[in-house]
């Protein structure tokens, strides 16, 4: 299937409130899922037989915070949270790149973490993109089975990944900066 034949096959199956939006003319191409329906379109991209994406190649996060005035004239944009997921079909040979769009923060509260059901029960493997994504960016994984820190030490405060970040000065004693 072509980008255009998936974005119109989930759109017919799940709706606008849902496919919320697509980039076709990108280097890689996206579609936009509304972040409480990830899970079910995940099941359906894997299981449904027209497209099978049945392997999730990669799960990442991208923190767009304010952009610089040189960057806002380019690419406008609100701050906010990006999950990417990048799926292949190895019976179809076709790639699809999924984004979920999430506030900064749960409810604009500072610390608090943004919420997104996982998809660790459709790919096995997001498990550990999921726990990563958690530790490195502070995105909530609902649902996750095991969602603790996967590269930081458990008592590391923050999420070294997000753009404002602060590197501690010192950690048990160890200059940090």
């Amino acid at each position: 299937m072509t980008f255009d034949e998936i974005h119109k096959s989930l759109l017919s199956r799940f709706g606008a409130d849902v496919i919320t939006g697509l980039n076709a003319d990108a280097i890689d191409p996206w579609i936009e899922v509304a972040s409480e329906s990830i899970a079910d379109v995940a099941y359906q991209l894997k299981h449904d037989d027209a497209l099978k994406l049945d392997a999730l190649n990669d799960l990442s996060a991208v923190d767009y915070l304010e952009p610089d005035e040189k960057l806002a004239k380019k690419f406008p944009y609100d701050p906010h949270i990006a999950v990417v997921y990048h799926l292949y079909s190895y019976t179809h040979k076709h790639f699809l790149n999924v984004k979920v769009k999430l506030p900064r923060w749960k409810n604009d509260v500072e610390g608090q973490l943004p919420e997104v059901p996982s998809v660790s029960h459709v790919w096995a493997i997001a498990d550990w993109h999921e726990r990563e994504a958690y530790d490195l960016m502070g995105i909530n994984f609902i649902g996750h089975p095991n969602l603790v820190r996967i590269l930081c030490t458990d008592d590391w405060v923050g999420h070294p990944l997000r753009k404002d970040y602060e590197f501690p000065l010192e950690y048990h004693g160890i200059r940090g900066k």
